[in-house]
């Protein structure tokens, strides 16, 4: 009789845990998630696509068109400037052309370097918005894991093959889009705010 009785209970715990599972799976499936014990995304587009990602590229858009601007404005007024330097070579003795070819050419090495500075500050700006982001997104990828029944993420472009099914890159970026938007709620003590 105790031997009738323990089968029934493993039978009873077999039939919850048959029961349990596939309306887990139903539920994640009518969350649209796919039911993968691997999932894989892909950063780059995920970045990209966001709405974060979208107005940090905008940013970096004008800030690029302001130093493109910029560099023009100071090539043009070199360019100008070493004309006139030109002309006025035959009117000077050879010491006094020398100084000033080389006070030139100082000015010229300092505006490469201050534009050259300006650039990489901009190149920072989209490596620091990407950090930010994928640092916020974090959070909301592990919920979308555990909503899958998935045990990791993989990087889409490092996995040799496997099912697009398996992407959830476009479920992310909806459900980051939803919680962050644009991420202009995040305060402005860094450089990714549009205003100045």
């Amino acid at each position: 009789m105790a031997r009738r009785g323990k089968h029934s209970f493993r039978l009873l715990a077999l039939i919850l845990c048959l029961v349990t599972v596939p309306a887990l799976s139903v539920q994640a499936q009518q969350l649209g998630l796919p039911q993968y014990a691997i999932l894989t995304i892909s950063t780059d587009r995920m970045f990209a696509g966001s709405a974060f990602g979208q107005r940090i590229a905008r940013v970096i858009e004008v800030q690029s068109a302001v130093l493109a601007a910029e560099n023009r404005r100071i090539e043009a007024e070199l360019t100008q400037e070493e004309q006139a330097l030109t002309k006025q070579r035959p009117e000077m003795d050879a010491q006094t052309f020398r100084a000033l070819a080389d006070e030139f050419d100082q000015k010229v090495q300092l505006n490469r370097a201050a534009q050259d500075a300006k650039a990489r500050e901009l190149n920072q700006i989209g490596d620091t918005a990407r950090a930010e982001f994928l640092s916020t997104a974090r959070p909301i990828l592990e919920a979308l894991m555990r909503e899958a029944g998935a045990g990791v993420i993989l990087e889409r472009a490092n996995v040799f093959l496997s099912a697009n099914s398996t992407d959830i890159t476009d479920l992310a970026i909806a459900r980051i889009d939803a919680v962050i938007g644009d991420g202009t709620v995040v305060p402005d003590t860094n450089p990714l705010s549009d205003n100045p």
